[in-house]
């Protein structure tokens, strides 16, 4: 594990693996280096690419310097683009493809951008998220109930309620979902306000020129779908996949060679 130094001070713990142009993997909620699909993507991944994964602000080996700002996590996907060199691939998921969006989208020297299922909720299908959601978390956290967070996290992204009642009883994968908890109102700062039900801001990403991969599953729900879509048909230069059979869960085996493809052509 190595370190790089945020604008602010923050350690940002990060690896890299690999051979190849620089590609920086950007995770969604309640995940990190060492938990989550990032590490079986890097594998497959490190044959092609020298893949950097790290842990986002306050998850892992990484620092939490506060107060929480969106700008601050762009921040330090910027100090690892520095420690790649002139420029780098970035792949997010999930949040992470919101963040990842949001770090190409303010002139970070990204060379190509691929994103997986930003979650923006662009239509009335389903309810849109609150938009005190993410004082609802924090009070959670600081009144010391990580675990309500992480299920409240995990009803509102409409996890089956089988899961949310059985992860308890998962001790391992329980105890690191609520030792990251305290980072969930960050993803939902990064994804507000587009989760309201609302149509993208047709001019908010307009400067973002470099050539974008946006995909979704084929096996998502609608309202994913149709958000995942409306993102690509908003960018400049965007190329809109589905990976059949996929849902947001998507399998490294699917996602890598879709990946790999765009960013190699």
């Amino acid at each position: 594990m190595s370190m790089v130094t945020s604008a602010d001070g923050t350690p940002i713990g990060f690896s890299r693996t690999g051979s190849g142009p620089g590609l920086i993997l950007v995770d969604g909620a309640l995940c990190y280096r060492e938990f989550g699909p990032t590490p079986k993507i890097a594998e497959q991944l490190a044959s092609d690419f020298t893949v950097y994964t790290y842990d986002r602000r306050g998850r892992g080996e990484s620092g939490n310097h506060g107060p929480y700002e969106v700008r601050r996590e762009i921040e330090d996907i910027a100090a690892l683009v520095r420690e790649i060199g002139d420029s780098a691939y970035l792949f997010g998921q999930s949040s992470g493809a919101v963040l990842a969006l949001e770090a190409a989208n303010s002139g970070l020297p990204i060379s190509k951008l691929a994103l997986y299922e930003p979650p923006f909720i662009v239509d009335t299908s389903r309810r849109p998220v609150p938009d005190d959601f993410d004082e609802q978390l924090r009070m959670m956290i600081d009144a010391g109930r990580p675990g309500d967070a992480v299920k409240a996290f995990m009803r509102i992204v409409d996890t089956p309620a089988f899961f949310v009642a059985i992860m308890p009883v998962m001790r391992s994968v329980w105890s690191k979902l609520q030792a990251v908890a305290h980072t969930l109102p960050y993803d939902i700062t990064v994804m507000h306000p587009n989760q309201s039900c609302r149509p993208l801001p047709e001019s908010r990403w307009d400067s973002l020129t470099i050539r974008t991969l946006v995909m979704d599953g084929g096996k998502s729900p609608g309202w994913m779908r149709t958000g995942v879509k409306s993102l690509a048909d908003l960018l400049p230069d965007a190329l809109y996949r589905t990976l059949p059979g996929q849902t947001h869960l998507v399998k490294p085996g699917v996602l890598v060679p879709a990946l790999a493809d765009f960013l190699s052509a």
